[in-house]
């Protein structure tokens, strides 16, 4: 009975078993509908180069100006790479701060509610006079846009532990800092990590921003000078390589998280 129990198993397996699934293909589909349907549009109705760019004008402005649009990019990368740290780190503080203490969560909360209240346009002159027009100030407003998500993403995971899990803990003798070190933290991984993915994708229009208030170099400054001398295919050409990093990226993070956190609901 054993024998012929294990070929029906493993038919079972086999049938419940996830179709095959072609992300890069379905991504290269996507993008020639997008730009076909696009090239469409620009020959039938003889849009204006200044007004919407080809694909193709598009494209060929990306090989002529490689260099200068990866100088650029190299920058506005750091920019947002080093905001992300920065976000991410303060975010985790404060979530910590206000599970830890618990009065200092109403000193906190204000603070985190004013760093959204506030729009970032309207902070990103007074940043760029007190942090100058070079990268430190990108750097802040990054972390300051993603600071809200990843601040409440961490904090609601902390406070929302299982309490049968904590409870048990206490009874075996376990420390406030055991707690939080192998249980809280634990628990909260998979709610902070959307919240990570919330700021990965948000972090670049910091550093955009920045770059558009006052800045000398990066994709955002290239924006604004091709945008002043009508070249627009040049920044379409900036466009396109900002999407292109941010969507790589979100797609970076999101496949180390779910290997550092094996036991998400995907």
């Amino acid at each position: 009975m054993s024998e012929i129990a294990q070929p029906n198993s493993a038919a079972q397996r086999l049938s419940k078993k996830e179709p095959i699934t072609y992300p890069a293909l379905r991504l290269v589909i996507s993008l020639i509908v997008i730009f076909g349907g696009w090239q469409l549009v620009v020959m039938a109705f003889a849009i204006p180069r200044f007004i919407l760019p080809s694909p193709v004008a598009v494209l060929e402005r990306l090989v002529v100006r490689y260099d200068v649009l990866l100088k650029n990019t190299w920058v506005t990368a750091q920019e947002i790479l080093l905001g992300l740290g920065l976000g991410l780190s303060m975010g985790l503080l404060f979530a910590l701060m206000m599970l830890m203490f618990k009065p200092l969560k109403r000193w906190l909360l204000p603070v985190l509610i004013a760093s959204q209240a506030i729009p970032v346009f309207a902070i990103a002159p007074v940043l760029m006079l007190w942090l100058g027009y070079g990268i430190a100030s990108k750097v802040v407003i990054s972390a300051i846009i993603i600071f809200f998500p990843v601040t409440t993403c961490c904090y609601d995971g902390l406070r929302n532990t299982p309490t049968g899990y904590l409870d048990l803990a206490k009874t075996m003798g376990a420390s406030k800092w055991q707690l939080l070190r192998h249980i809280q933290l634990p628990a909260a991984l998979p709610t902070l990590a959307s919240g990570i993915r919330v700021a990965v994708v948000i972090a670049p229009i910091g550093a955009v921003v920045g770059e558009w208030v006052g800045s000398s170099e990066g994709l955002g400054y290239l924006m604004i000078q091709a945008n002043a001398r009508m070249i627009i295919d040049e920044m379409f050409a900036a466009l396109f390589i900002l999407a292109a990093v941010s969507i790589a990226l979100y797609f970076i993070t999101d496949k180390f998280l779910k290997k550092m956190i094996p036991w998400e609901n995907n």
